[in-house]
């Protein structure tokens, strides 16, 4: 049986959202221009990515996947760097549950998926290293829960071949739920999971052992 599948990752704004010393500026001393273009780069540009459903739904199955940073669920108590981002960020899970909505109808699925901390070219750039020397690097702890963009891809061929894909619709995951659902691994063999990890560290657990979440 064919179907088609659509996974918009439609980002841009990394440097925008600024480093962590412009973190939890206030939305009155952000830079308007600079929020606003955060906003387009993460909303808009899914909106304008989802006129493309026509192709999605001529034929029953398909799967629409929408990535961002965070669950509706982690979201939903945590205030995430700053205005612009925070509303950004929550705006791509609804998305997807409105999708769902307007989906389903056609025998199609939506589903948000939340990688965790991801070694993109511009994260191993950043800590000059590469995805051979990456654990030797000098790094927030959490970065040793870091997961490869090979993960987060795994996870969605585990759902465009689930025949029973569905009953995610609507649904907003992380990359490590659904690696515990199908089985599969990161490139190392592991499951890293740097969402449980810090919901741990900000729970107190001021020691949890990095390598127990992977």
């Amino acid at each position: 049986m064919f179907f088609d599948v659509l996974v918009n990752d439609i980002w841009g704004a990394e440097r925008l959202k600024g480093g962590p010393s412009e973190w939890n500026t206030p939305i009155w001393r952000h830079d308007l221009q600079k929020g606003l273009r955060i906003l387009r780069l993460a909303i808009d540009t899914h909106l304008i990515t989802s006129r493309l459903i026509p192709l999605l739904i001529a034929r029953p199955g398909g799967l629409l996947v929408e990535v961002t940073d965070g669950t509706a669920d982690y979201n939903a108590s945590r205030y995430r760097i700053s205005a612009f981002y925070d509303l950004a960020k929550a705006a791509v899970n609804r998305l997807a549950f409105s999708q769902g909505h307007e989906l389903a109808s056609h025998g199609a699925t939506a589903v948000a998926i939340s990688p965790g901390w991801l070694r993109s070219e511009m994260m191993l750039e950043n800590y000059k290293v590469t995805e051979d020397n990456w654990r030797a690097v000098a790094a927030p702890p959490g970065f040793a829960v870091s997961e490869s963009p090979r993960y987060v891809g795994r996870a969605v061929v585990a759902l465009a071949t689930d025949s029973r894909r569905e009953r995610w619709n609507q649904r907003s995951v992380t990359s490590a739920q659904l690696a515990a659902e199908y089985g599969f691994t990161d490139l190392d063999g592991s499951r890293p999971d740097v969402w449980r990890y810090s919901q741990a560290v900000e729970g107190g657990d001021r020691g949890a052992d990095p390598s127990d979440y992977r």
